[in-house]
């Protein structure tokens, strides 16, 4: 049946957190933008950062999910480079695995040390194959992947873009 897809762009996603304010500070100095920092009198805060280059969003705070805070894992962060990427969260204090790539289908989502992860780049240094890892300090887990070519159909031209929160339409 022909059936026309509706647009849905992924804006946001929610991850728990236990405290707020360490976690603000820690996405702050990874450099990524604070869209928002909203406090109600009601008891609830909405927090959101968005990482360099990113279209979509992360949000925490208080009142806002009933996950257990660090049960957030295998969110993607895709880079150009991966050992540029490593060494720039290194140079803010963040621990961050060593550069690996799977040589068992889907170890990247395993936990370190699990096995069928093998140290170093993607021996031919594909595009989707190098991956490191790291975590926010209540355990969220984060997934650096290097992208340096697209598959096609996988960027849209058009895109929109901001270079900063101040462009945001209101």
């Amino acid at each position: 049946m022909g059936t026309t897809a509706v647009e849905l762009k992924l804006e946001a996603v929610v991850i728990p957190v236990a405290d707020v304010d360490r976690a603000k500070e820690f996405y702050r100095n990874l450099g990524w933008r604070l869209d928002a920092d909203f406090a109600f009198d009601n008891g609830f805060r909405i927090i959101q950062f968005t990482p360099p280059g990113s279209g979509a969003s992360v949000q925490f705070g208080t009142n806002v999910t009933t996950a257990p805070p660090g049960s957030a894992q295998g969110l993607y962060l895709v880079v150009p480079d991966i050992e540029a990427a490593r060494e720039a969260l290194a140079a803010v204090g963040v621990r961050v695995s060593g550069t690996f790539h799977a040589e068992t289908p889907g170890a990247q989502f395993q936990p370190e040390g699990a096995g069928g992860r093998a140290g170093g780049p993607a021996p031919d240094r594909s595009s989707y194959g190098s991956f490191a890892t790291f975590a926010d300090p209540d355990g969220n887990g984060w997934l650096l992947q290097e992208v340096t070519t697209r598959r096609p159909g996988r960027v849209d031209g058009a895109g929109t873009s901001y270079a900063s929160a101040a462009e945001l339409p209101v």
